[in-house]
């Protein structure tokens, strides 16, 4: 059995207060109370610049013992060179980020590929081959000539999750490639009814392996709201 981490796709919004901040609470300690209700965060800003390590001390320091970060992966690798010829940097980005491996604090590298790149196998085998296996990564394609079984098969043998990305235009399939799996649920809202498929769908996946789940964030807490309430219903 696994452990389930939801959380929401960044912290740093003060539009949850009220409703999910205390209307008085310092920006500077956000983090330290997202802490107390959910267990994991996916991280964003790494996307366009490395995070110091005056800031992840800070991070590290902010969260419990069993919190997890999941960092997106620098638009230089993914975006910029499109996963071609990125050895070394992929391998200076996962080193930039050794102190919150160190901590136990590192949850998957996502790295998300722009829309408009479509599937090349031989470039997926390439990129695939200079991932450390030492962390976790998971890959979300959004484009859905990638959804094909060549690329999960090759992502298996490497034990890299596909990201089962869900949004208003493209959902990928379900599908487990690693010993782990890694939801994107990016819809805007979401009834009780796909609450609950989504519950089932997390804790069927929970038996084989953690579990990493994160909602849109929003101008509104409701994504906080979502993945609250299905960390404690799963607790159940």
């Amino acid at each position: 059995m696994g452990n389930i981490y939801a959380g929401t796709s960044g912290w740093a919004y003060p539009g949850w207060k009220p409703d999910f901040y205390p209307a008085k609470l310092a920006a500077a300690k956000f983090l330290g109370y997202y802490a107390t209700r959910l267990n994991s965060v996916e991280v964003n800003m790494t996307f366009r610049r490395w995070a110091t390590q005056k800031l992840l001390d800070r991070w590290i320091a902010a969260t419990p013992e069993n919190f997890k970060f999941a960092i997106k992966a620098n638009q230089s690798i993914t975006h910029i060179k499109r996963l071609h010829d990125v050895g070394e940097i992929t391998r200076d980005f996962f080193a930039s980020l050794e102190s919150m491996q160190a901590s136990r604090k590192l949850g998957p590298v996502l790295f998300q590929l722009p829309p408009y790149l479509k599937c090349d196998l031989a470039r997926l085998e390439e990129f695939l081959a200079v991932l450390p296996g030492a962390a976790r990564s998971a890959m979300e394609f959004r484009h859905e000539s990638w959804f094909r079984e060549e690329v999960f098969e090759r992502m298996r043998r490497a034990n890299v999750a596909l990201c089962e990305a869900e949004s208003e235009k493209l959902k990928a399939p379900d599908v487990a490639t690693a010993d782990f799996r890694y939801l994107r649920l990016r819809k805007e809202s979401y009834s009780s009814a796909e609450r609950k498929a989504i519950r089932k769908t997390v804790e069927g996946a929970a038996q084989a392996g953690d579990v990493f789940v994160y909602f849109k964030h929003e101008d509104t807490a409701d994504g906080a709201f979502y993945a609250e309430s299905l960390r404690k219903d799963s607790a159940r």
